[in-house]
This record gives structure tokens, sequence and C-alpha cells, in this order.
């Protein structure tokens, strides 16, 4: 009895360790976040702030003209108007697509479902130069409407992997029974697969919304005004002319970072549960 309790005592401080160690850099992050611009430097970074202090926030969301330092607040909601259609319009593609490929198998799907999971595997950086081209002659290079429609061709093959793999759960009798019933392909996908779809569709939401608002590269590489980029980037400029800021660079981040934690925090019970939802086929 006792080697059992000293056992699980161990295994609990073991982990709070971890904890300690996995908490430290937000802990670092946070702490500088509150802090005058005079109580940021290298050797008290670790010492907590002698007076708290929001005004980094203030100067991170608004900017400060007087050191040319643009503010994260428009591009807060540029990221907003991103991430909400792409991660919409992926997600009901995804699991339309998913659906087709599980409940109704057809000659060459299987070849359709490995030619659309050939997708997650292209690296952003091969189809760079294509992409900017073809978003110019749609007249969609340098918009946000560019990027979403870019991280909704992105979204489409993990999408489609995540709902497929639950939908193939799905009993093909409940689809028969509606379809003996009159209704058809979309009959069914409406009034039977999408009340199902729940635990599937947390897990893309998740994992699109994640992916979309903290991507870098589509961004820098397809705005190019500041008044359209998303956050990533302009956190990547939050710097003034003369002087950077680190008070105001770790508030910008922990700004930048609440969205997805937020996401987390509301619907991340569900997550784990819904991935193992579609572990496991039959």
């Amino acid at each position: 009895m006792r080697r059992t309790l000293l056992f699980w005592a161990l295994v609990y401080a073991a982990l709070l360790l971890l904890a300690v160690f996995y908490l430290i850099p937000i802990y670092v992050l946070l702490i500088n976040a509150l802090k005058d611009y005079r109580e940021v430097s290298v050797e008290a970074m670790w010492r907590l702030p002698e007076h708290l202090s929001l005004a980094s926030f203030a100067k991170a969301w608004y900017g400060d003209p007087g050191v040319g330092m643009s503010g994260l607040g428009q591009n807060f909601w540029n990221s907003v108007k991103l991430v909400v259609p792409a991660t919409f319009f992926s997600v009901l593609l995804g699991s339309i697509n998913g659906y087709v490929l599980a409940q109704w198998r057809f000659r060459g799907s299987e070849t359709l479902f490995f030619l659309l999971l050939f997708g997650m595997f292209i690296p952003y950086q091969s189809v760079l130069i294509p992409l900017v081209k073809v978003l110019m002659k749609l007249g969609l290079y340098g918009t946000i409407s560019g990027l979403v429609l870019t991280h909704v061709v992105y979204g489409i093959p993990i999408t489609t992997l995540i709902f497929r793999n639950y939908y193939a759960q799905i009993p093909r009798e409940l689809g028969e029974a509606a379809q003996i019933d009159g209704a058809g392909v979309l009959g069914v996908y409406r009034h039977v697969i999408l009340p199902l779809s729940a635990p599937g569709t947390v897990v893309a939401v998740i994992w699109q919304f994640t992916q979309i608002w903290n991507d870098f590269l589509f961004g820098v590489v397809i705005t190019n005004k500041p008044s359209v980029q998303p956050i990533t980037v302009a956190l990547n400029n939050l710097a003034g002319s003369y002087i950077v800021e680190w008070n105001v660079q770790m508030a910008g981040a922990i700004l930048a970072a609440l969205p997805t934690l937020a996401v987390y925090i509301l619907m991340g019970r569900y997550f784990i549960r819904g991935l193992l939802a579609g572990s496991v086929k039959g």
C-alpha cells in the first residue's frame, strides 16, 4: 500500500515538474507584458513587475504613431474575417467529401481519396509562385478573399480525412432506411449524417481554426498591404522605427494567442472525444 502511494506521489510530482517547465515561457511572456518598458531587461525578465501596467497591451492594440508603431487592432479583425469563412467552408466541403467517400462507394473512390490526401503533403513553399499567379489572374492577390480561398483549398484534404474516418463508422443501414423513405443523396446527408457529425466537426473546426489563425507564410506572401494583413504578419512588424519595446511585443503575442486559447478552452474537452470517435472503423 505504501509503495503504491509512493509510486503515485512520484508520478504526480514528475508531472507537476513537467507542467511547471512547460509553463515557464508563458510565465515570462505574461509578467514582462505587464511591466513598464523601463523594467524590461534580460537580467530582470524573471522578476515580477514592481507596478502592474496594462499600457503595453494598449500600445500593442492601438499602436504608437510617435515612434512609428502600428497597432494590431485592425489586423486582429482581418484575421477574424479570414478565419471564420475559411474554417466554415473548408469544414463544410470536407464534410461533404467525407460523406460521399465513406457512405457512397463508387469506382475510383479510393484513388480519388488518395489524390485528395496527397494535397496534405505538398509543402507550402513549393506552390507559392503558381499560387500568386493564379490569385493575380483572379484579381484576389493582396486581399483577404484570396487568403480565404487559399486556406479553404489547403484545408480540404485534412478535413476530408477527418470526416471520412468518422463517417465510416456510421452504419450504412441508416442511410438505406432514409432512402427507402424517399431521401436522396443530399437528403441522407442533411437528415441523417449531419445530426451525427458533432464530434468530427469539433475536431475539424479546432484544427482549421488553429492552422489558419497561426499561419504566417501565406499571410505575408499573399497580402501586400498592412491594412489587409492578418495578425501574425502584423505581430512580426510590431516594432517602432527606433527601438523595440519587448513588453509591447510580448503583450502583442498574448493578444494574438487569445482566440486560439479561447477555442481550446471552450471546445477542447470535445477534441479528444472527436478524435477517438473517428479512430476505429467498423
